[in-house]
């Protein structure tokens, strides 16, 4: 296995670095990357937007549609919020993403920042995992046929925009009814997501190589209502009950959009991916383990 100070292969050559600044590790944790970078000889862009109290010296930055055409890999510092964003600005460009964690649970930036230099340096010889996340698209389409359409990695949530603010709607798949709601809303979430809002509300975990959609009722007004589970090749249409209504569709809880009469909304898989890559000692179930407190075996 390769030590931190010995030369690498190039197996990438120009790397950006975005993330949010928000954290309190962040700027250790981007000098220590940044300079162990560039004494390894690679080509460093760095969001614009990251840069103000750097106090770093000759820097190359860009914007994220410079970094997308100009590097081979983007290295995201932050949590897993800053990671969904950027995911869902680079899957427009399939481009490998690995995060390094500074935020709380870490289900996506995986490189720990204790060890980060020599897990780096493995992922930089080219020995790391892929994964090639699937992500879900959202359409607003009014009666006019006339759409607004959104990319997301986790969930899209439909709501009223009020607390304990019961909505009726109905939901077709595939264009066939499958089940008219009332209650708080509903969750449509990936496997991605399955660990995000929607185990918050109760619904299943899938794993990430899972072809599956997630539909979960939230706060739902009978008894009866239960999440489900569909193949992600379906088209899940919402069609509202009301004559007047003004509700939300949340997307990773970053973007919201609003629905208004006589709109409907679509959901389908989209045709872009999320290309997530981990080191080679990555294990889902163990990081299922570590961010959830599940017990461990004992012998």
């Amino acid at each position: 296995m390769q030590k931190n100070n010995e030369k690498i292969k190039l197996q990438f050559k120009t790397i950006g670095i975005v993330g949010y600044k928000k954290y309190f590790k962040f700027f250790d944790i981007f000098k220590l990357v940044y300079t162990w970078l560039i004494s390894n000889k690679y080509n460093i862009i760095v969001d614009k937007n990251i840069t103000n109290d750097l106090k770093l010296k000759n820097l190359i930055t860009g914007t994220l549609i410079e970094i997308a055409n100009l590097t081979d890999l983007i290295i995201v510092i932050g949590g897993d919020g800053s990671m969904i964003s950027a995911a869902r600005f680079f899957s427009n460009y399939n481009i490998k993403i690995i995060g390094i964690n500074c935020g709380k649970l870490g289900f996506l930036t995986d490189l720990d920042f204790n060890n980060v230099l020599q897990q780096l340096s493995y992922v930089l010889n080219g020995f790391y995992i892929e994964e090639k996340r699937f992500l879900l698209e959202v359409k607003i389409i009014n009666s006019n046929r006339n759409f607004f359409k959104n990319i997301v990695i986790n969930e899209i949530v439909l709501h009223s925009g009020e607390i304990a603010d019961m909505i009726d709607f109905e939901v077709y798949i595939n264009e066939k009814f499958a089940f008219s709601q009332r209650s708080d809303g509903l969750i449509v979430a990936t496997p991605t997501g399955s660990t995000a809002y929607s185990l918050s509300a109760g619904g299943p975990i899938l794993t990430p190589d899972l072809e599956a959609i997630v539909l979960l009722p939230m706060f739902p007004h009978t008894l009866s209502s239960r999440p489900l589970i569909i193949n992600n090749d379906s088209v899940i249409r919402l069609k509202f009950l009301s004559s007047k209504i003004n509700y939300k569709i949340s997307c990773d809880t970053q973007i919201t959009l609003s629905v208004r009469d006589e709109e409907e909304v679509v959901i389908k898989r989209s045709n872009k991916f999320f290309n997530l890559i981990h080191p080679l000692e990555y294990d889902y179930f163990n990081t299922l383990n570590t961010k959830l407190g599940w017990s461990r075996k004992n012998f």
